[in-house]
């Protein structure tokens, strides 16, 4: 009896060493070659582990899983890229400010309570400090290469603004704009009353006097995001009239339209910090890919990933 259960707990040994080596075995295998550098399934795991800690500040639950999904077969792509570029940055001798580094993980603290909340989100990505600040460290590497290689050529010419706004006079139009008072009450009964006393015409100054209010100026444009509740209510109004009591969480609001200023055609003053910023990344992203595939044509890449 005592035989067969070492025999059986050697057999449990065998299978655990074997399941651990071909877990490491699959983590270190080589998916892919850039001029003399490897990229593994490992560094492909703790890349999407990063670009998903990344996009968390800007997406939430299922929102993240989907832009996650979408990005999933481009990453390997993305990760030789990175790859060529940080070569280029190292030939260059590129540096980095490791406060910067530093600045940036303090950022990324701010969005967790406590600091072991913020390590306990890095294990759950299979990484751990250290591993993000190498991965900012490489993000501030790419920036100063592409800062030296292409942002610091780029040129717009006044005459090129000129003529991108002339060509485009159409889009350069601000949104018809509504000016609202929005006043906030306690409960619902004070919110009747306010709203149509209003409506009858009292002042709304003599009204804040009576009751306990906060009132707020706001623009309102097809370019605002206002709750549904509140959007619907605004839209049916007309300039100098008040609308019914809308309940925004535990208070109530009544909303009076002032005005309706329409849209208009912006100058090309008022344009030009637009048409100059779109242009510049237009040449930026340009640039950047001339120069991406000029680092593939001159380098050895091979996938090896199926």
């Amino acid at each position: 009896m005592i035989k067969r259960v070492i025999f059986i707990l050697t057999l449990v040994t065998i299978y655990n060493m074997q399941y651990a080596n071909a877990k490491i075995y699959a983590q270190d295998k080589i998916i892919a070659v850039v001029n003399n550098d490897v990229i593994t399934q490992k560094d492909l795991v703790d890349f999407s582990n990063f670009m998903r800690m990344q996009l968390s500040k800007e997406y939430k639950g299922n929102a993240l899983e989907i832009k996650i999904e979408s990005i999933k077969n481009d990453l390997l792509d993305k990760l030789i890229e990175d790859r060529l570029i940080l070569q280029e940055a190292k030939n260059n001798k590129i540096l980095v400010d490791e406060s910067r580094v530093k600045a940036r993980i303090n950022e990324i603290k701010k969005h967790y309570p406590t600091d072991s909340e913020f390590q306990s989100d890095l294990a759950k990505q299979g990484m751990v400090q250290a591993d993000l600040e190498k991965k900012i460290r490489e993000q501030f590497l790419m920036r100063n290469i592409i800062d030296l290689k292409i942002k610091s050529k780029i040129i717009v010419r006044p005459d090129e603004v000129t003529n991108f706004y002339n060509e485009n006079k159409k889009e350069f139009v601000t949104f018809e704009e509504k000016e609202l008072d929005a006043i906030t009450l306690e409960n619902l009964d004070q919110a009747n009353s306010f709203s149509y006393n209003l409506m009858r015409g009292e002042k709304l100054e003599n009204l804040a006097m009576r009751y306990p209010v906060t009132i707020n100026k706001i623009n309102f444009s097809e370019s605002t995001e206002l709750k549904k509740e509140i959007e619907s209510e605004v839209a049916k109004l007309k300039a100098g009239e008040v609308s019914s009591p809308v309940k925004i969480e535990d208070k109530y609001c009544v909303f009076r339209l002032n005005a309706i200023i329409p849209p208009k055609e912006l100058t090309l003053i008022e344009s030009q910090e637009k048409i100059y910023e779109f242009l510049f990344n237009s040449k930026m992203l340009e640039g950047l890919a001339k120069w991406l595939d000029e680092l593939k044509k001159n380098s050895y890449i091979e996938i090896l990933q199926n």
